[in-house]
């Protein structure tokens, strides 16, 4: 094991103080390249929608809302280089979770972008009571009698470093850089790989969800605050234009634009290109390897742009390394 840090955010710190951008922050903390952190993280509302009789317009302000943890200043990390994060624990802090529907916001519903003449629809506020000794999330109806128990899938929404260009980008938007990803594939077990774009890398996470469905439909998964275990390193010299993930099943390219063809666009251009660096194939090859093999669940229908994956089962590719074997370094990883 490389150094152990723990690190906590405030919940009783001042929310506009709080991080709610990625770049344009300065760090909180610089670490070296297999550090483990242990640090907690606050919901999408900093914890003040806790009760069915609030509502996210009477007790939050939209400018600050998936507020980060970080960023964390990875020395050594320099424009060119890949910055990999591996989730050992990713854990609800509390036995509970909420979501909402929130006023033209969501996968159902006319947006600002997307402009109708239709009232918003009802907004409403759901609590989840999270049993993590059975590992459960109890959904309850608002307007009906039924519940539900759900299986606890632990998650984070947001993972990223500072963008390219020196650009300052909302917590709640989710780019080349990461970012508002909101893939379930972000659970304890998965590696993500960051394109460093400032010297530090400049690594922020948060948007705890204690279960998403692909699509997170409404816009709001069951959020909460967690207590996670990460452990970040570096790979020199190696470009990645867009984030990757890889578990012990899968590969995975992300893309994220509007509209949201172009997000699978960018995912799959970027697993073909991998594919043909991978087996030494041509692009054409990989082209039609990608065609007949892959899976693309869509991350998320309802952030400011849309996020698709490209799953690329490893069974199809024995014997194949990627990313320089970072995955399977940092999975044995100990604290």
């Amino acid at each position: 094991m490389g150094e152990f840090i723990e690190f906590e955010s405030d919940e009783d710190a001042d929310r506009s103080k709080l991080v709610y951008t990625f770049g344009g922050v300065e760090p909180v903390l610089s670490i070296r390249p297999g550090t483990v952190i242990r640090a907690t993280t606050l919901d999408a509302f900093g914890g003040v929608l806790n009760s069915i009789d609030k509502l996210p317009s009477q007790v939050c302000d939209s400018r600050y809302l998936n507020p980060q943890t970080g960023p964390f200043f990875l020395e050594g990390a320099e424009l060119g280089d890949t910055l990999a994060v591996h989730f050992i624990q990713i854990e609800p802090r509390y036995k509970w979770g909420v979501s909402a529907s929130i006023p033209f916001f969501g996968g159902l519903t006319s947006t600002p972008e997307t402009a109708m003449l239709q009232e918003a629809l009802p907004e409403m506020t759901w609590i989840y009571e999270l049993d993590k000794v059975n590992r459960l999330v109890r959904y309850e109806a608002r307007e009906s009698k039924f519940g539900l128990d759900l299986p606890m899938d632990p998650m984070h929404g947001t993972v990223g470093v500072a963008p390219p260009l020196r650009e300052v980008r909302s917590s709640l938007a989710p780019g080349c850089w990461g970012g508002n990803m909101d893939t379930p594939e972000m659970r304890v077990g998965a590696t993500c790989y960051l394109g460093v774009n400032v010297e530090g890398a400049l690594l922020s996470f948060g948007d705890g969800h204690a279960r998403q469905s692909e699509g997170e439909t409404c816009g709001v998964a069951v959020e909460c605050a967690m207590d996670s275990v990460i452990v970040v390193d570096l790979i020199k010299h190696m470009q990645t234009p867009w984030p990757r993930l890889e578990t012990d099943e899968y590969l995975m390219t992300t893309g994220s634009s509007k509209p949201m063809e172009d997000a699978f666009r960018v995912a799959h251009v970027e697993m073909v290109r991998w594919m043909s660096e991978l087996l030494e194939i041509s692009t054409m090859d990989a082209y039609q390897l990608v065609t007949q093999t892959v899976l693309t669940p869509v991350a998320n229908a309802c952030d400011k742009a849309y996020t698709v994956v490209c799953k690329m089962p490893k069974a199809f590719l024995k014997n194949v390394v990627a990313m320089k074997g970072m995955h399977e370094k940092l999975k044995k990883t100990t604290w």
